[in-house]
């Protein structure tokens, strides 16, 4: 019984790295269709956005079978609940790529205020972050958990730094202010994907420690 059930959790963990992998190149597919002004590519990860939240349903009934089945306790029960939380987090992300997306669609006929350096960057950023989340996940590693959280002061580093930039742009040039307020938006989308990963990262740690924010639990 014990290795059918450890069978079933790598399972599990299988599907969520999958769906993780899904969501992570909706982030870069996102920013590339914003950059490169490619439409098809931005109506892709909208179209597959449908695909990542039935791969959330999937994964639902996976762990709530294995808690019927086995009725875990303990680190065990926390191992599949945190995947239950993770994936909450990982539709999320596949949102916001595909919310993205959806403003990229907006400026393919318009010329940016100026080149894009500063949200590629960023979104680069987050999108690793939550690779290493889910990584530390697979991996039952919480050092790795604890960098993924540290670093997220640079992604809100970052988001600070674009918006600073946005506002003295909407001084200067306030006939640009419908583009302005849709980067802000796109840089505030990349600090919630950071925020998201975060969360991956505190579960991954309650899975090791029982506790999650200084709160224990089980």
């Amino acid at each position: 019984m014990r290795k059918q059930f450890d069978l079933d959790l790598e399972g599990l963990s299988a599907a969520l790295y999958k769906m993780a992998a899904g969501a992570e190149d909706a982030i870069r597919l996102s920013v590339r269709a914003l950059t490169q002004k490619d439409g098809a590519l931005a109506q892709r990860v909208i179209d597959g956005d449908g695909a990542i939240d039935e791969q959330e349903k999937s994964i639902e009934q996976r762990a709530l079978k294995i808690i019927i089945k086995y009725q875990p306790v303990a680190r065990d029960l926390r191992s599949v609940t945190c995947a239950l939380k993770m994936i909450t987090d990982i539709e999320r992300i596949a949102d916001q790529a595909a919310d993205i997306s959806s403003i990229a669609l907006k400026f393919l006929d318009r010329a940016y205020i100026k080149r894009l350096e500063h949200i590629p960057a960023m979104a680069a950023h987050v999108t690793d972050m939550v690779h290493e989340g889910v990584r530390s996940f697979i991996n039952r590693d919480g050092t790795l958990a604890k960098s993924v959280i540290a670093a997220d002061d640079a992604a809100d580093g970052m988001f600070v730094g674009i918006k600073d930039e946005l506002i003295s742009y909407l001084r200067e040039q306030p006939d640009a202010a419908e583009q302005i307020v849709y980067f802000m938006m796109i840089a505030k989308y990349l600090e919630r994907i950071g925020d998201h990963a975060v969360n991956i990262a505190e579960w991954v740690i309650f899975d090791l420690t029982g506790t999650h924010k200084e709160v224990k639990i089980l």
